[in-house]
């Protein structure tokens, strides 16, 4: 049941480098894919067009 100070100390691993393709910090090194654009599971670039702004 330790949630303080002794627990800050293990967070040494890095779960999310840089991506090579989009360049946002969202390529997950544990899954080798990226978050952002989807690189390492699609050739497509990962988009949402349903969530722009709607227009006035």
């Amino acid at each position: 049941m330790v949630k303080g100070t002794p627990s800050k100390g293990k967070r040494q691993k890095r779960s999310h480098i840089r991506c090579r393709r989009c360049g946002s910090q969202s390529f997950s090194v544990h899954g080798k894919y990226c978050v952002a654009c989807g690189f390492g599971r699609s050739r497509r670039m990962r988009k949402y067009p349903g969530w722009r702004k709607k227009k006035p």
